[in-house]
Parts: C-alpha cells; structure tokens; sequence
C-alpha cells in the first residue's frame, strides 16, 4: 500500500495493568468509535467493568465494584497512597455500595444472588460477616441495585431492577423483608438529611418515586428526565441533583417545594442529540461546584452551582472510557472508568495476559492447557484521581475534551463528502440511490473472514473462513470495495443489534449485559424485547416513519409478523423467520424474495429494508448440527443469491446494499477486538477499490439517513464519516452473479472431541445464548485442530486515513 498514514497507539498495557500512571494533557487515545481520550490525572486499573465508587466516612478508604462478564470483585483503594490494597473476589453483584458511619463496615450488592453483603473492613482487607436475603427463592428474578442503610434502626432499604421493588432489610432478623413495588426498573436510592424520606431514581420511568418510612407509604413521585439514575443531595437536603442517563442532563430538585427548580444540559452542545449518557454526579466539598459524569463522551461536566437556581457551565474534564461514578475528597475528584483506558486487539482469540479471564480447556489427546481472550472481559476499568482544576487548567481541559469529541452541532445537517457524490453532504439533498437494503450478520471480525485479502490490512494466521468458505463475500470485496478500517460500535450482540439499527446502545443494556453474558443471571433485552433497553428516540424504523421514509423488516428485531417494537408492527414480513440456527439463511433469501417480488410487482418497494442473515454465527462443533463451514457457507451463498436476484430487479440501477456484523465478538484479530467486515454493494458503488479509511456502524447508519434525506438520530451517528469515499458519480449497472459455495451446505458434526462436548453445552436457541469466549476456542480448535495454538499478540493501530484511499493497484 502506497500513502498510507497509519496510527499507532504506543500505549503500553502491561504497565497500566502493573501500577497507576499519570497521563499528560497532550496524550491522545484513539478509540474504534472515533472518538479520542485524554484521561487526566492519576490512572489505577481496577477490575471488569467498574460501576459504582463509595468513599469510607474517615475518608482513608474507597471501595469499587466491579461488575463485568470476566471476574466480578469488590476492590479497597488507599486514597492516600492512590493503590489497590485488596480484591475480594463476588459471586455476583451489580452497583449497590456503601460504608458504614464508623467506616468499619461495608455492605455491596449480591446482583442476581438476591442478596446484600456485609463485609468487615479489616485494615487492609474484607472479611464477610453477614449475607442478608431479599429473597430465598433461587430462581426469582430481583437483582438488588442501589440501597440506603438506616443504621440507627438496623434497616437496608434496597431498590431491585428485575421486580422493580423497595426492599426494606432488618440486619440481624431473618424473616420475610417488607416489599413494596416501584413504577418501574430501581437504580439507587438516597435519605433525605433527616431521614424522613427515601428519594428512589425509578430508572425506567423518569421519576423520582419518595418513600416515607415512618408510615411505609408513597408520596407523588417527581418528574425528571429519562432514565434517572445517580443522585446526590446537599448537606442542607434542600437540593437533590439527579443524573438523567437518556436526556443528556441532571434534574435540580428543591425538595421543600417538590419540584424541579432547574434542568442543567450536561451536554458539550445546546440542544445535543441523545448520546451524552449523564449516569453520576458529585458536589466538591464546599458544594459550589457539581461534577457530572457523561459516560458516551468521556469526560466530566462541571457546573458552578453555589447560586440556586442560576447554575452556569464551568467546563469539562476528559475522563477515561465510560466514566460511571464520581466521589470528591478534599481537593481529589475519583472517577470509575468502566472500559478503562484503551481498546485492545484479540490476536490470540481472548486474552492470555490475563490469566485471571482466561479459560482453561483440558485438550484430552495433548494435556495442553489453552488460554483464551475474549472481548466482553478484555477492557478492565480504571480509577481517576483528578485534582481540582482552576479555572485556567479547566479551560485547557476542555478544549481537549472539544478536541477529542467528533460530534457537533453543524455534523447533524452537513456531512463531510464531494459534490456530486451520490452520498449527499447535506440533509435533504438529493441521491440517486432510492432503495436501500441493509443486511446484519452475526459476529465475525475482519480477520476471521477477510485476512486473506490481498491489499487489506489482515493476518492470515487467524483465518477462519476465507475465499474458499467465503467465495461471494469475497467476490464482493475484490469487485467492489474492501473495508480494511471498519469497527463495529459494540461489543456483543445485546449491545451490537441496538447500535446497528439505533447509533447507540443506552446505560442499561451497556451497564446489565455484561452480568447476563458472565453466566450469573439476567436475560437478553436488546433488539426491542425490553423497554428499558430501547434508545430514547428508538431505532432507524422510528427515524423513517418521524420523517417520511417508507421502510420494511426482515427478521431484525421480530420474526414473521411479530415486530419487537411498536415502530414495526404491520412493517415486518409475515414469513421471513427471524433468530433461528435451524432454519439455513438460504431459505431465508428464499422467503424474502417471495416478497421482495410482490412488492415490486405493485411498485411499492420501500426505501429501506433491513435484513437479518445471521447463520455465520455458527453452531460450534455440536454433534449432528451443521458444520460451522456449512452454517458459513450458507450466510455466503445466500448473500450471492440475493445481491443475483436484486441485481436482476427494475430497482437495481437505484439500488445500494450495506451489509454489516452486529459484533465481532466471536473471533480474533490484530487490529482491535471491534474490527469486523462491512460490505458494499450497488451501481454507485466503487469498483475494485480499497478504502482505508476509518469507519464504524454509526457510519453505515449515518450513509443511509443521508441518502434518505434524513438528520442523524444519535451523537454517534451526527459524529460518524458516511462511506462517501467508496462511492462514485459513474454508476456501473453490471449485475452481480453469484458462486456457487464449495463446500457442502449440508455437512454436519460427527466426530466426537472435547470441542464437540463443549459445543453441546451450548445454547443456540438465542442470540448469544453462548460462552462466548469458550465458542471462539471451540471454532478454533475443532476447525484447525488442537496442533494449531492461538498466535501470541503482536501489534496494535488502527488505520487514521482522511481521504480517498486508493485503488487495488495501490
């Protein structure tokens, strides 16, 4: 490749595993999203997944929970020495956290266990001493999230994001615990300064629910924005300021009037889209000043507050990746980043540096013990120590922040691009291109499929699939356009399908899923299925109904005429079959062109379809299942058989395919974790061209709302570049002819090994339903066989290329 600009992250993670490092203010981290950090102050590595930071009343100690897939623990910080002094290791929990007044005790929630854990702080350790039930059913779905203790009567009042409840607990008595039901999903709860009420954030219903415990009763709940979550209160209690994760803000409740007094935009713009994720807030010591955490822009907002009612914007500080909870001591501000510092590459599958996440597989014929990464536990979090900026050190902060940030305002209606591109710049503004059809597939990475391109940035020691298994997709690539740059925008499929049909994942899928795919409880709430789950504006089908835009879905979020999401009811296709590793992707091509040609018959084709073709999932090497080459294979020849047949149509000259993977979670690369295929087909489309440059799945949905004429829904998709640069002015109308697959599409599993018994463990019935990490093994091992170890890592970078990349020739 000739010109290329590539740019490396020389980020060291072995030493930011080993001890705290000070970041300077000119470091830049590139993200797989496009977005960039600069984490300011003293960075610790905690564990997986940090949520929730409490401080010990004598201010010496700060406790973390850490709340991810991998290992879940409860952490012991020494604030003065800034070093984790213990790890106490949890079965499950999730958020709830707290000190005793004496500082002498620590009570953290038991997640899915259904419990509350009291431990001894023993100098620098934890000791067990109690584990208090909310409830003795083992399969009942509670999940205690926040609480607020009362330790004068010996009382835990806890709020449940499974049963949406209050639990009130009695340290010390056994019996049943007093429940009371909430509007909606709990997040946490706070006392008011004399005790008399419990302020509860009601995090599915945008209230503020007030409890009053001498006569066990509600008051009316307060109106705040969406998705209320964290929540500080002044020493005064007269000032209760509420984070609202969905809305971009925080809610200033006077609770002696009852009301709020005042909404402050966290946000780094007026009036921004959905995408801030305000999820924590912290007032400084002397209470002028409110530390805001905003978790999808990596950084902090800070507002002067020590007016009522007349709170004004002082600036922001960049954080990590995914701030989640803020605590301020003295003159220290403590952030809990919960993806940590960096994203990372996963050559060796999941992760060996870790020995701690790694799974071990006992090979029976060789005795070797396997280490294996996985992305949904490869982005440990961190703790922030940030000094109290002046005034002069915030201004700089924050015009790092604007630097690290993408999105803007003027990005929501003028797009970077070319006149005469067929991908308009401007929102409304004409394209030739008039039918879209945007197909999902499940959860490859680049490498897995495309390493063995020619021209593309792959290492062919980590392919899977390649041109043999995959002969249309390669075909697509060699004759149109190679994505060697393109990163998906989520980790798994619970966040994957919500971000590739809504440019965004909100807190409650980022901050539950992981617990779900840890195998410690919890479902799958993404596509539709969960109403806490949906982003606030919902998904691309609401985006084309608010504007105009007629659209249909295939399997994607629903299946056959049961539609997930009320935008979807009447819009799905009565017979196209949704998630289901039975039925092969090449029936469902079938099923859609049954369809696909009524509807062009009457002329009523819609301007966006999405389609679901997600057999590459595979089923593992489960006995009598297909082979993970036929379940390929068949994704493959049905992607051929559908770009024949449309190409074949009255609407191929107006037409543009957009396939992409939800995720890239079941494999390895070199690049980074994210890294994924994406795929482009249609007359305006370059021919044999490859494309360099950086992109995301926000960037495929930012291409089709400019092509339909329609303004981003999200920051993500408003910050994101469309594919412009491999598309051209010169339509070639050559339609596609499919390749025959070579391998056989009816093959199934019938050797017996250990990777076959592990495949039967397996739950294929839903999306994910598996171990993730221990699959990728599965497909390695049983694929290349157990003579074949996973490459050790050797490098990282992501390719940064501004314009137009080259041709193959390049």
């Amino acid at each position: 490749m000739k010109n290329l600009v590539v740019l490396i992250l020389m980020f060291n993670c072995q030493a930011l595993l080993a001890q705290p490092t000070n970041s300077a203010i000119d470091s830049v981290i590139l993200l797989p999203n496009g977005w960039k950090l600069s984490p300011y102050g003293t960075q610790v590595p905690l564990g997986d997944l940090p949520l929730h930071i409490a401080v010990s009343k004598n201010g010496k100690l700060a406790a973390v929970t850490n709340n991810g897939q991998s290992s879940q623990s409860i952490q012991l910080i020494d604030v003065a020495r800034k070093k984790v002094v213990a790890t106490i290791p949890i079965a499950k929990s999730w958020y709830g956290l707290a000190f005793s007044n004496n500082s002498k005790f620590l009570y953290a929630s038991g997640g899915n266990d259904n419990r509350i854990m009291k431990y001894a702080v023993k100098q620098e350790s934890l000791e067990v001493m109690d584990s208090i039930y909310l409830t003795t059913l083992k399969k009942a779905l509670v999940s205690p999230a926040g609480f607020a203790l009362d330790e004068v009567n010996k009382k835990i009042f806890v709020v449940t994001k499974e049963d949406s409840s209050l639990y009130i607990l009695q340290e010390g008595n056994k019996s049943t615990p007093l429940q009371f039901k909430l509007p909606a999903e709990g997040y946490t709860c706070i006392f008011s300064t004399d005790k008399k009420i419990l302020y509860i954030s009601c995090w599915g219903a945008a209230k503020i629910c007030r409890f009053v415990p001498a006569t066990n009763s509600f008051l009316e709940p307060i109106l705040v924005g969406t998705h209320p979550t964290d929540m500080v209160l002044n020493k005064k209690g007269t000032l209760l300021y509420v984070a609202n994760a969905e809305d971009n803000s925080v809610s200033v409740i006077d609770t002696k009037n009852e009301k709020v007094s005042e909404t402050l935009n966290a946000a780094l713009f007026p009036n921004a889209l959905p995408g801030s994720t305000t999820n924590a807030v912290a007032l400084s010591k002397d209470e002028k000043t409110l530390y805001i955490a905003n978790a999808d822009n990596n950084c902090l907002s800070v507002f002067d507050v020590s007016v009522q009612g007349s709170a004004k914007s002082r600036g922001y500080i960049p954080t990590g990746w995914y701030p989640t909870s803020i605590a301020v001591l003295g003159k220290q501000i403590l952030v809990t980043n919960g993806k940590g510092m960096t994203s990372l590459p996963n050559p060796a599958g999941p992760n060996p540096m870790n020995i701690k996440q790694a799974v071990h597989y006992q090979l029976a014929d060789t005795g070797t013990r396997i280490l294996n990464q996985y992305i949904g536990g490869l982005f440990t979090g961190t703790l922030s120590f940030i000094p109290e900026p002046s005034t002069t050190e915030l201004s700089i902060l924050s015009q790092k922040v604007y630097a690290n940030t993408p999105y803007s305002k003027a990005k929501e209606l003028l797009a970077n691009g070319e006149k005469g591109n067929p991908i308009p710049m401007n929102v409304g503004d004409a394209s030739p291109i008039k039918h879209i059809f945007y197909i999902i597939k499940e959860n490859r990475t680049y490498d897995q499929v495309l390493g063995d391109v020619p021209g593309g940035n792959g290492d062919t020691s980590l392919v899977f699939f390649g041109k043999y298994y995959t002969p249309n997709q390669h075909k697509i690539v060699n004759d149109f356009v190679l994505l060697d740059n393109f990163y998906v925008d989520a980790e798994v499929s619970a966040d994957g399908h919500n971000w590739s049909m809504g440019a965004h994942a909100n807190d409650f899928l980022e901050k539950t899923w992981p617990t779900s795919y840890g195998g410690r409880g919890g479902g799958y709430y993404a596509e539709g299925l969960r109403e806490i789950a949906n982003n606030k504006n919902g998904f691309i089908w609401d985006h084309c109904k608010r504007n105009g835009i007629s659209y249909r879905s295939y399997g994607e979020f629903g299946s056959n005429a049961t539609a997930n999401i009320k935008a979807l009811e009447g819009k799905m296709c009565a017979g196209f079959t949704g998630w289901d590793m039975k039925t092969p992707d090449t029936t469902r091509y079938s099923q859609w062109v049954q369809d696909f040609d009524s509807l062009v018959a009457i002329n009523q084709v819609p301007q966006l379809s999405t389609l679901r073709f997600g057999n590459d999932h595979t089923e593992g090497m489960k006995k009598g299942a297909l082979t993970p080459y036929a379940h390929v294979g068949d994704n493959d020849y049905a992607v051929g058989l559908f770009l024949e047949h449309l190409s074949a149509s009255p609407i191929w000259k107006e037409s543009l395919v957009l396939i992409v993977e939800d995720d890239a979670q079941n494999g390895a690369d070199h690049v980074d974790a994210h890294r994924s295929t994406g795929y482009l087909v249609g007359p305006y489309v370059k021919r044999n061209f490859i494309d360099h440059s950086m992109y995301s799945t926000s960037s495929f949905l930012r291409t089709i709302e400019l092509v339909l004429g329609m303004p981003p829904m999200t920051q993500y998709d408003a910050a994101a570049s469309s594919l412009w640069r491999s598309f051209t002015s010169v339509p070639d109308f050559t339609s596609y002819k499919v390749l025959m697959p070579k391998v056989d599409l009816s093959a199934r599993n019938t050797t017996a090994s250990a990777w076959q018994e592990s495949s039967e463990k397996f739950n294929f019935a839903k999306e994910d339903g598996v171990p993730d990490r221990e699959f990728n093994e599965v497909l390695w091992y049983g694929l290349k066989g157990t003579g074949r170890a996973f490459p050790a890592p050797t490098r990282m970078g992501f390719l940064n290329v501004s314009k137009s990349s080259g041709d193959k020739d390049d």
